[in-house]
């Protein structure tokens, strides 16, 4: 079943959907690359609720929602680096990922890059993207590994 969905500029009173949709989808999608306490270390149950705020608003953040206007997915980006993009797990493979991907890389500076996880690399490189480097990040005192990609064109 399609799922119809419309992509629109993110506003602050999506933020709680956002914090909601970005912790059950790193706990879920990502459980099979990521130790529990590397995905606690990544998307913690208590948020820097303000650090999210600024970010998202110095950014051009979308989400996107779907006929019920229920958020399913959001992205942002800033200076050409893709910061956040995020679907809800339930949703993957409908095309919401891409749509918001598109949004995000319209009118960006090139080259694009964005720090990948072990999921999301396969589906950055089906939209262009190639790893650059293999990287350790630290969030809060635990190592977790992503990728460095880049898209030139």
């Amino acid at each position: 079943m399609i799922i119809p969905f419309a992509i629109r500029p993110f506003r602050q009173e999506d933020l709680p959907a956002v914090l909601e949709l970005f912790w059950e989808t790193v706990h879920t999608v990502n459980a099979d690359a990521y130790s529990a306490g590397q995905l606690d270390a990544w998307a913690p149950a208590d948020p820097d609720i303000q650090a999210w705020k600024t970010s998202l608003a110095a950014h051009r953040a979308y989400v996107a929602v779907d006929d019920a206007g229920k958020l399913i997915g959001f992205g942002n980006i800033a200076w050409g680096h893709i910061d956040r993009l995020y679907v809800q797990a339930s949703c993957l493979g409908e095309g919401i990922g891409s749509a918001l991907l598109r949004e995000l890389e319209r009118d960006a500076p090139r080259p694009l890059d964005v720090d990948a996880s072990i999921t999301a690399k396969p589906f950055f490189e089906r939209h262009g993207y190639r790893a650059a480097a293999r990287q350790t990040v630290t969030r809060r005192g635990i190592e977790l590994t992503n990728y460095r990609m880049v898209k030139r064109g």
